[in-house]
């Protein structure tokens, strides 16, 4: 009899930020973020304009029309971040957020790193890296803990015996 393996929590959290990331509507970016507390999902987010605003799916991206590089010039773009997206979802729903882990598929940026330190996020976990050396300044000087993740994700694979 083969035994499954089980994610660990890291693993397991990455993969559910991944697929928060489809909902995505950047066109430069994927991206999407969870945060969680004692091993909870409290809130997710991804990158994409705000509730209300077309999306630069449907009519074009504001830096790429300006030839703004990555991780410059964050001002300029109609999107919010994911990061961004998961703490305003959090105080919008008043639910409290010090103290927990943010998991995201890519490094913050410096205006998302400030927000964590403020929001009272004591970790980061995160996928691909972002050209952004400030925001490691900004995280570290919050005492904030940043890890890379760089293992495998946990989807489990077509017929082993999951599917129903």
């Amino acid at each position: 009899m083969r035994h499954k393996v089980r994610p660990d929590w890291d693993a397991y959290f990455m993969t559910v930020a991944t697929v928060v990331s489809t909902r995505s509507t950047c066109l430069r970016r994927t991206v999407g973020a969870l945060i969680v507390q004692d091993r909870r999902i409290l809130a997710t987010g991804y990158n994409g304009a705000p509730s209300g605003l077309q999306h630069c799916l449907d009519i074009g991206c504001l830096r790429k029309n300006r030839n703004i590089k990555s991780g410059e010039r964050h001002e300029l773009c109609r999107g919010l971040h994911a990061e961004q997206n998961a703490v305003l979802q959090a105080a919008v729903y008043g639910v409290g957020i010090a103290g927990a882990t943010l998991y995201a598929t890519h490094q913050p940026c410096v205006l998302c790193a400030k927000m964590i330190v403020q929001a009272g996020i004591k970790r980061v976990v995160f996928g691909g890296p972002y050209p952004d050396d400030l925001a490691r300044s900004v995280l570290e000087e919050g005492h904030i803990e940043l890890e890379r993740f760089t293992r495998e994700l946990c989807f489990p694979e077509k017929g082993d015996g999951r599917d129903r």
